[in-house]
């Protein structure tokens, strides 16, 4: 689709920190006019929900496994939205998608060794 291109993956030890980014790759899709998302998927599971956040930034919600851990915020002037994830444990290795609209990212690998 192109309209969402996330960046920022890598390999970190458990407890290390990493922030991921997505930005819109199509012009004229507009990250403002949607709730945006982070999805992931582990190898050998089904893909799942870690964060939102609302239009307004005023509304953000996190799985229970994240939660306290985990930051979605967006910067609709740039077009952009972020995962700040400190304290990372093996458990959330996994490829980590961004959604915007109707549009994902092409995700990116995320691995904690332990």
């Amino acid at each position: 689709e192109g309209a969402a291109a996330g960046v920022g993956g890598g390999l970190v030890q458990a407890g290390g920190s990493l922030r991921l980014s997505c930005a819109a790759s199509a012009s004229g899709y507009t990250f403002s006019r949607y709730s945006l998302a982070w999805f992931r998927q582990a190898p050998g599971k089904e893909r799942e929900f870690v964060t939102a956040i609302g239009r307004s930034s005023s509304s953000t919600y996190y799985a229970d496994s994240v939660k306290g851990r985990f930051t979605i915020s967006r910067g609709n002037a740039r077009n952009t939205m972020y995962l700040q994830m400190n304290s990372l444990k093996p458990e959330d290795t996994a490829v980590y998608y961004c959604n915007a609209g109707s549009s994902w990212g092409q995700g990116t690998l995320v691995t904690v060794s332990s």
